[in-house]
């Protein structure tokens, strides 16, 4: 199949051409700072990187952004910190907002009921959970992605409880949307080993 070329952008720093879910875009403010724009809806011409956190520090160190830009601009040494915040928000946003649309269960009994009746999208399992619990609901669901980059309290948080374990999205558009963000967090969390791709298979076991 054919590339959209209307969905490519190229890596300042690597020079490759790659889809848009791949990369992270960075904009010029007025004051000349580099900023993350990890929902790309900032003005003014984006400047992309690898969705990895060791090639943003990278293109810091070499002066990239300034090289791309034409232009002295400001990169400040944690502007991969900052793009990797921005982006845990986006998914914790998009988490409780398929909680919100009903497309999402929360709780291990809850979950591992609904496993029994139909496949998942996505799995999500709290990094500071139990692993017997994660290998039960693996089980009922082994194809599924299973996203583990947020502690029980972020995705208590983001769905309204104080600490949640477990939580399985159902397939649909809100699941393929924060499948993908969360594959470009993994590549920021983890700063390489092409983890920024869209996930299609289990992130942890």
């Amino acid at each position: 199949m054919a590339k959209d070329e209307t969905n490519m952008r190229k890596c300042i720093l690597t020079g490759e051409t790659l889809p848009r879910d791949r990369l992270i875009r960075f904009a010029i403010d007025p004051d000349g700072n580099v900023v993350p724009d990890v929902q790309g809806k900032l003005s003014g011409r984006g400047l992309w990187m690898r969705a990895e956190g060791d090639m943003i520090r990278a293109a810091c160190a070499k002066g990239a952004f300034s090289a791309a830009a034409r232009r002295n601009v400001a990169a400040p040494d944690n502007l991969a910190d900052q793009a990797e915040a921005n982006l845990r928000r986006r998914c914790l946003d998009l988490i409780g907002l398929a909680k919100r649309a009903g497309e999402l269960v929360a709780g291990y009994e809850k979950v591992r009921a609904h496993l029994r009746k139909g496949d998942a999208g996505i799995l999500l399992a709290a990094s500071d959970g139990g692993d017997d619990g994660r290998a039960k609901v693996r089980a009922l669901a082994p194809q599924a992605p299973l996203i583990d980059l947020f502690d029980g309290a972020q995705l208590g948080g983001a769905c309204g409880r104080d600490r949640l374990v477990h939580a399985v999205v159902d397939q649909g558009k809100l699941a393929e949307r924060l499948s993908m963000e969360c594959g470009r967090l993994a590549g920021l969390v983890g700063g390489g080993d092409d983890q920024s791709q869209p996930m299609s298979g289990p992130l942890a076991g």
